[in-house]
């Protein structure tokens, strides 16, 4: 009775039914999975333009009273502005150095909790707003002084899905940094092997090779890939690209859900208590289908949000293992570990 269901559930969503299989049979990815190719590409990404742009938070998190945050060592508050627009300045109050974190909103302004000193925008002793950038899924900061390139209007964005969609926002932070991340989502290889509760049938169909000057337009991975779902798998073609250091996207490009794409951006916190660097991962995915009864999935988007953040939290947990032996093994650290 459960195979005739699964046959009718494949039949009529695009699903297939994955035959049983077992973990240690399956094709081994290392000779595939050649470390110069993935160092080339890490290298031809960390030297692409980002405008000093670090996202920071998922825009629906900032809502209420004042967020705080950190990047690279650089505390931060971010809060709403009476037409919803987005603010972010330090958080450490120009008069005698309050955490403005801690401070009320009114009328748009945030309103320092010590002294009641009211900030909006720049020139009160010294404080100034920092450039900010909503893009309806994530929260954008620019840190001229952080980053230290020639600063862009807006963050660099690659291209999502167009009409209905449902997104969801996960964030866990490791010991590592940006690149370790950048570097992980660079090996797809290891998708089936590390993460075969999720990925089945995972093939490269097309690398680009060990070439540092290599044209964007050219840099990119082609993976052939069934994400499985228990015993069901829904097969696509996925592209890998990375449009700016600290971020990796993959989009679909043929099957079901083209279009879609899991955004996958490491921002520097800083050091951790252990003096050792934390990096967070901020991943969205935007899911789209041109299916007619998708309109239905997005006004579940409430409900299936928080069961996408899971999925993705799963495959991060094991992820940030990879990124974190990355970064150990660079740097001859034994102090394996992340605070999550």
């Amino acid at each position: 009775m459960l195979d005739a269901f699964m046959t009718k559930m494949s039949k009529a969503s695009g699903l297939k039914i994955l035959p049983p299989s077992s973990w240690a049979g399956q094709r081994p990815t290392y000779r595939d999975a050649k470390p110069a190719v993935i160092r080339s590409a890490l290298t031809r990404s960390q030297r692409r333009p980002s405008g000093n742009w670090y996202t920071f938070a998922a825009s629906d998190r900032i809502v209420g009273g004042p967020m705080a945050f950190t990047i690279a060592g650089v505390e931060l508050v971010a809060w709403r502005a009476q037409d919803g627009a987005l603010l972010v300045g330090p958080a450490a109050c120009p008069h005698l150095g309050a955490d403005l974190s801690t401070g009320r909103i009114d009328g748009g302004a945030l309103v320092c909790p010590w002294h009641g000193l009211r900030l909006t925008g720049g020139g009160k002793l010294g404080w100034n707003p920092l450039p900010a950038h909503d893009d309806g899924v994530l929260a954008w900061v620019r840190l001229d002084a952080v980053g230290g390139e020639p600063p862009t209007a807006a963050p660099v964005i690659a291209k999502r899905p167009d009409g209905a969609r449902v997104h969801a926002v996960t964030r866990l932070v490791g010991t590592c940094e940006p690149k370790d991340i950048i570097a992980n989502r660079l090996d797809p290889w290891h998708g089936s092997w590390f993460h075969p509760y999720s990925f089945a049938r995972l093939d490269v169909l097309s690398a680009p090779p060990v070439d540092d000057q290599l044209p964007d337009e050219l840099d990119r991975l082609l993976v052939a890939v069934t994400f499985r779902i228990g015993r069901l798998g829904v097969p696509v073609v996925a592209e890998f690209t990375s449009p700016e250091p600290r971020t990796i996207t993959m989009c679909i490009v043929e099957g079901e859900g083209a279009g879609s794409v899991v955004e996958t951006h490491a921002t520097p916190l800083g050091p951790g208590a252990d003096g050792r660097p934390r990096t967070a991962v901020i991943e969205a995915v935007v899911a789209h289908s041109d299916r007619a009864g998708f309109a239905h999935t997005v006004r579940a988007g409430p409900v299936l949000a928080p069961i996408m953040r899971l999925a993705a939290n799963r495959l991060w947990r094991d992820d940030l293992i990879y990124a974190e032996r990355l970064f150990a093994l660079r740097n001859g650290d034994d102090g394996l570990g992340a605070s999550r």
